[in-house]
């Protein structure tokens, strides 16, 4: 099976091509304003560099991780204004949707704002029956407004989605071309953070659509025609109709692709990974070959949310990062894309963490004549810095105290020292610095299901859980025949009635392959 992988990040965009788990061939670019065009022009080098070889003929899949979506939401730029239709009235009317985020944000993604009577109390039980004819009142004044992106949230529906479901389908009668988004198909119990992240989802669902078209174009532009997957924040791949509509599990896959490459490529199942790219630094923990996913709330955009999001710690060091005040202050600014142009050791005019890695002897790059006049104590203490600010990060991502090996990738992993306290030791692999493009090259489809079920048996809320999940990772695109169970998670939930129990369930499979 052949397969290529490309990640797009802030500074560079890289590409992979493998043939039965072996890196045929590699390659990075600096990313590009229009990432399409940087696809598209990766595509072009990554053929002609494995020109000749037979993988070229057969290649099964091509897997696509970017940041675009998460940058739109952090630069407020490519959204769409979103109607948020809650359901839980008589209650929860004193924290109305869009309350606490950035008023920046809110100001461009608030469209407009409706509850109507209805949802299901934390026992299952119902609170109120669902207004029909409000919601169909409101889907109209939306309808009106010119609105075409819908956020439907119901209290407690992670536990029971008949009210969400139900809405959706008086909303699509009314707006039949309406990009709905359903918020316990997205997030977890806790009601403002699950109607956070469907509001987002909602708001990009409209550059996931033009994003992922673009993808495709470039891969007809290369006369590839493989099917197109798009990354996920836990280390999976879903089919590009699917990550339209749920472009917000995709806000972290950069940094998850780099940890399942780093997996990969090292044979380590369980492991601390540093990818140092040209801007932050990234910190996560293997677990299983997957990253550890966060149990907390994640703020994005500065919007607290709850989803899917794998267990990161990020901190603005890269090899672009400036250094200034005689090593003293390391970033945040970085020169990201403009390395080749702005450090000092390509003849630039800006002191980056790069050109001390070159001063001290890190790495060969550019002309090392450049920044050999560098006073010794400006290497040596920013050197210090920027390897303190590493183990400090490492040190806050580890739950325990026993050493753990830790596995350094990116092009930037010049920067991690080869000794740190509470690590076994530190790796460093081939193919490090495109570990991103291996991560998504290898990845697998996934379905997870994470539910309260109140009522049933321990047995039969498992069964139902797995089917869900299975079904899910089907609907993505995996083959029915590869699916297994990759974890469980079973917490018993005393404060409720009718033996309550949170059960979350991972499945993951091969991609399904296309008949013809």
């Amino acid at each position: 099976m052949s397969r290529i992988g490309i990640d797009v990040g802030g500074t560079n965009t890289d590409a992979v091509l493998l043939e039965d788990g072996q890196v045929i061939a590699a390659l990075k670019r600096p990313t590009t304003v229009d990432v399409a065009d940087g696809v598209r022009q990766a595509l072009v080098d990554l053929l002609a560099a494995a020109a000749g070889h037979p993988a070229l003929r057969r290649i099964d899949a091509v897997m696509i991780g970017t940041t675009h979506f998460t940058n739109a939401v952090v630069e407020r730029r490519h959204l769409d204004r979103v109607a948020a239709l809650r359901i839980g009235l008589p209650a929860n009317a004193g924290l109305p949707p869009f309350i606490g985020w950035p008023k920046d944000l809110a100001e461009m993604m608030r469209g407009s704002v409706h509850m109507v009577g209805g949802g299901h109390e934390y026992d299952g039980r119902v609170l109120v029956p669902l207004d029909r004819a409000a919601v169909r009142r409101e889907a109209q004044r939306i309808a009106d407004s010119g609105i075409s992106s819908v956020a439907i949230t119901s209290v407690f529906s992670p536990l029971t989605d008949a009210c969400e479901r139900e809405a959706a389908e008086i909303v699509r009668e009314v707006m039949p071309a309406a990009r709905i988004t359903l918020s316990h198909e997205i997030g977890r119990i806790g009601l403002l953070e699950r109607e956070n992240a469907a509001l987002l989802n909602a708001g990009l669902q409209g550059l996931a659509q033009r994003t992922t078209a673009a993808f495709a174009r470039a891969l007809r532009d290369s006369g590839i025609a493989a099917p197109l997957y798009l990354t996920q924040n836990d280390g999976t791949i879903v089919q590009g109709a699917v990550a339209k509509r749920h472009p917000v599990y995709c806000f972290a896959s950069g940094p998850t692709n780099s940890m399942r490459g780093a997996a990969f490529l090292s044979g380590l199942t369980d492991a601390l990974v540093v990818d140092v790219g040209g801007t932050t630094t990234d910190v996560g923990c293997l677990r299983g070959r997957f990253p550890r996913p966060a149990n907390a709330m994640v703020e994005i955009g500065g919007v607290r949310t709850l989803f899917r999001m794998p267990d990161l710690i990020s901190i603005g060091l890269g090899g672009g990062t400036e250094i200034a005040d005689d090593g003293h202050r390391i970033g945040p600014g970085s020169v990201g894309f403009r390395l080749p142009e702005k450090a000092l050791c390509f003849g630039g005019d800006t002191l980056t963490a790069t050109d001390i890695a070159v001063a001290a002897g890190r790495i060969a790059l550019g002309d090392p004549g450049r920044v050999r006049r560098l006073p010794g104590s400006l290497v040596a203490d920013s050197l210090r810095h920027m390897e303190g600010m590493i183990a400090e990060v490492v040190d806050r991502m580890k739950t325990d105290a026993a050493p753990i090996p830790l596995i350094a990738v990116g092009g930037g992993s010049f920067l991690v020292p080869d000794r740190m306290e509470g690590v076994s030791q530190v790796v460093r692999i081939e193919h490090h610095d495109v570990a991103n493009a291996v991560g998504a090259a290898i990845a697998q489809v996934s379905g997870e299901v994470d539910r309260i079920f109140s009522g049933v048996e321990r047995d039969a809320a498992f069964d139902e859980a797995h089917r869900e999940a299975t079904r899910r990772a089907i609907a993505a695109g995996a083959e029915p025949g590869s699916v297994e169970t990759l974890d469980v998670e079973d917490i018993p939930i005393a404060y409720l009635p009718g033996n309550a129990r949170r059960v979350r369930v991972r499945v993951i499979g091969e991609i399904a392959r296309l008949d013809g």
